[in-house]
């Protein structure tokens, strides 16, 4: 299993939030660079990287600083946060980027996810963020009626690299992620999936890893901030 740190940008600096809540935010460094350098020096795999003034308004907000992060850091990034259409997708893959995750156009534009996915092999990921089990988008505001495993159904045969599922009230909570659900999801799909949300010890990431079900990694913000873990413990239980 792989672990992604997670670095949350937020008007320009790198932060937490709590379940989703923009109201609710933890700066954690003032400089997102420093903190992406921070965690390759550590020897972390991949990096996880969320806009998220981006998720809420449509568009990519804090543009500057992930193409400083892409140019510096000499190891895979994945970024999700305001990726809705073709264009931006084709822009920040031309920039280095090595996997863009795209959230609420999973729900609500399905053929773009296909398009770019047959356009990028191995780059295009789908980003299911759940509360109660049903899918939220814009930034976690808006809640759908659809369920997050029937989503990632939907895409089995379309080419997508990995699903990063995120249980919203778990995030930044430091409550112990949704094993069971994420479970239930690796179980139902043969996409990779990436568990995201409520990491708070080496215990749940060995929860995670022994959950039953065949997960590709998991996602930490909150804890390695805290320093609850190291990256190389982590890394110590997930490749055992």
């Amino acid at each position: 299993m792989i672990l992604y740190p997670a670095i949350d940008l937020k008007d320009g600096k790198a932060v937490r939030l709590l379940r989703g809540d923009m109201n609710k935010s933890t700066v954690f460094n003032d400089s997102p660079i420093d903190q992406a350098l921070s965690f390759v020096d550590q020897q972390c795999q991949w990096l996880h990287l969320v806009d998220l003034n981006g998720a809420f308004e449509g568009k990519p907000i804090n543009a500057d600083i992930v193409e400083d992060i892409t140019k510096k850091c000499k190891i895979p990034i994945q970024l999700g946060g305001g990726i809705r259409d073709i264009e931006t997708i084709d822009m920040w893959l031309s920039k280095g980027l090595n996997r863009v995750i795209l959230g609420t156009v999973a729900v609500e534009n399905p053929s773009l996810v296909r398009l770019a996915a047959n356009k990028y092999p191995g780059k295009i990921a789908v980003g299911i963020d759940a509360r109660n089990g049903r899918v939220a988008t814009d930034g976690w505001a808006k809640e759908t009626n659809v369920w997050a495993t029937e989503l990632a159904k939907k895409y089995e045969n379309d080419g997508v690299a990995a699903i990063i599922y995120t249980d919203i009230d778990r995030d930044g909570a430091m409550m112990g992620p949704n094993v069971i659900a994420t479970a239930e999801m690796a179980s139902a799909v043969s996409i990779p999936i990436i568990a995201s949300g409520g990491v708070s010890s080496l215990s749940d990431l060995k929860a995670l890893k022994e959950c039953g079900a065949q997960l590709n990694g998991a996602i930490s913000g909150r804890a390695l901030y805290d320093q609850k873990f190291t990256i190389q413990q982590a890394l110590d239980i997930l490749n055992a």
